[in-house]
Parts: structure tokens; C-alpha cells; sequence
């Protein structure tokens, strides 16, 4: 049901390109059924947009906090929004 589903828009800074953090996001969204999508910002940040249910959302949060062995996490910032369902993959822009 799609009102069971939310959407996770995140931005995270720090050390975060040129870390795999694109790929490993991927891999966890994919691991957690999740849509959306992962790219590197001109900033300097990665920006997230996944859908899915609050559970699985909530534990690719926990990860975004972290990254991947080689990323250094500084910032989070999450917005929750009601999920569009317009997402039906989770891929890396470029």
C-alpha cells in the first residue's frame, strides 16, 4: 500500500566522494528493498532519494550516518516526505 511507504531526501557532507559512498548506498538501498537514487553533488555532498517502508528507511539512515569504511561522515540532514511511488529502482546518477 502506498501510504505505508515514505520518502527519506537526504544530504551528507564530509568526506563523502571519491569513497565509494555512491556504490555502497546502492548496494544497502538494493539489500533493503528500497527505490531512488545516489548522486554526488557539485558541492561536494551526496544526495539521496529513497522510498520504501519507514523501517528499511530508517536503517539506510543509520547507514548514511556512517558511509562506507574509507567516507568520513560530518553532516546528515533528512527530510521525511509521503513517497511519490514514482521511483521503481535505486540507481546511481551521475
Amino acid at each position: 500500500m502506498v501510504s505505508d511507504r515514505q520518502q527519506l531526501h537526504a544530504s551528507i557532507r564530509g568526506r563523502v566522494q571519491g569513497v565509494n559512498f555512491r556504490s555502497a548506498t546502492q548496494r544497502a538501498a538494493a539489500r533493503l528493498h528500497l527505490t531512488g537514487w545516489v548522486c554526488n553533488r557539485p558541492d561536494g555532498s551526496v544526495e539521496v532519494v529513497a522510498e520504501g517502508a519507514r523501517p528499511a528507511l530508517d536503517e539506510l539512515a543509520a547507514f548514511l550516518h556512517m558511509g562506507p569504511p574509507a567516507a568520513a561522515v560530518r553532516e546528515v540532514a533528512l527530510d521525511w516526505q509521503p513517497a511519490t511511488g514514482a521511483l521503481t529502482a535505486f540507481e546511481v546518477r551521475w
